[in-house]
């Protein structure tokens, strides 16, 4: 199958990005290279883009996508949590602009070999972005503690009914093991009374959704790398970063407004005493959403969000 994936919010990462023609960017989700091959169109010699993305099957269709630009093009099969190190042993000290598009793929979405999908019936529990990751959704569905699936389901699925799903998922796997998506996503609905099912989405969204973060550690990754790659950045450098659901929006917005305003002294105080200085500002200060024609072209980018962040002078 193709890797195909709709850049979503292309035009408006493009313009905050603010391309310069020399400049060195790095797309650390680089996906099929949708918007990696919108940015490396515009650079001239000396222009660089660096492409990180764990999934080989993304590397695959980059490297593709982007062969005519190749003398401009470093891709590397890594997490963006690794930046830092890969940007330094390409001889790259800082950068003029990042971005990462936080959203899983269509193309992992529509492969049900890949597991993520809760809409093939015989697909498997897999969901690992990176394929050399030995532990699938799977292992986590049958081997988790009836409180830790709960944990996982209520915190990174925000689902109400996360504790009758833990506690149908234990009964369940205590006759057989749970292998397909069909066969969770059978236990879900139980789990939730037909009331509720009828006035929401499909019914399994959330949980699949708290696996395959728990699986990836999606939130640890982004947590723990948005400081760093601010460091990274250039002075008036930028980093785009596109969200799908709450949990990742509220951990940029959080560590944005703490770059931009790091000061923990009380608010009383006349002047600030801790000594922790700006990192820049935030260029976005309410979330920017896709046009109402995006969101009727490409469905999937109704809940996306896209929060900037420009580094200090």
């Amino acid at each position: 199958m193709e890797f195909v994936h709709k850049s979503i919010l292309l035009q408006e990462c493009l313009d905050f990005l603010d391309i310069k023609p020399d400049g060195i960017y790095v797309d650390g989700t680089l996906g099929g290279g949708g918007h990696a091959l919108s940015i490396v169109s515009r650079l001239t010699k000396g222009g660089r883009l660096i492409g990180i993305d764990q999934d080989i099957d993304a590397i695959c269709a980059a490297k593709e996508r982007l062969q005519k630009f190749q003398d401009h093009v470093s891709i590397v099969r890594s997490n963006y949590s690794e930046m830092q190190r890969i940007v330094s042993e390409l001889g790259v000290k800082k950068v003029d602009g990042i971005l990462l598009d936080l959203g899983v793929s269509s193309y992992q979405l529509d492969t049900p070999e890949r597991g993520f999908t809760y809409r093939e019936e015989n697909a498997p529990l897999d969901m690992r972005m990176d394929q050399r990751q030995t532990r699938t959704a799977q292992e986590i569905i049958n081997q988790y503690s009836e409180y830790e699936l709960y944990r996982m389901i209520r915190d990174y699925g925000e689902e109400k009914f996360a504790k009758n799903i833990a506690k149908h998922i234990v009964i369940e796997r205590q006759k057989k093991e749970i292998k397909t998506a069909g066969e969770l996503t059978e236990i879900i609905c139980h789990a939730i009374p037909k009331k509720v099912r009828a006035t929401k989405g499909h019914p399994a969204k959330q949980t699949f959704q708290a696996i395959r973060i728990e699986l990836n550690k999606e939130l640890e990754v982004l947590s723990d790398s948005l400081n760093g790659m601010i460091e990274l950045l250039q002075p008036k450098g930028r980093i785009c970063i596109i969200t799908f659901h709450s949990l990742e929006d509220r951990i940029v917005k959080v560590g944005f407004k703490k770059n931009e305003n790091p000061c923990v002294c009380p608010p009383d105080f006349p002047v600030c005493m801790c000594g922790k200085q700006s990192k820049g500002r935030i260029l976005t200060k309410k979330p920017v959403i896709p046009s109402q024609e995006e969101q009727e072209e490409n469905p999937r980018s109704k809940s996306a969000k896209l929060r900037v962040f420009e580094r200090s002078e």
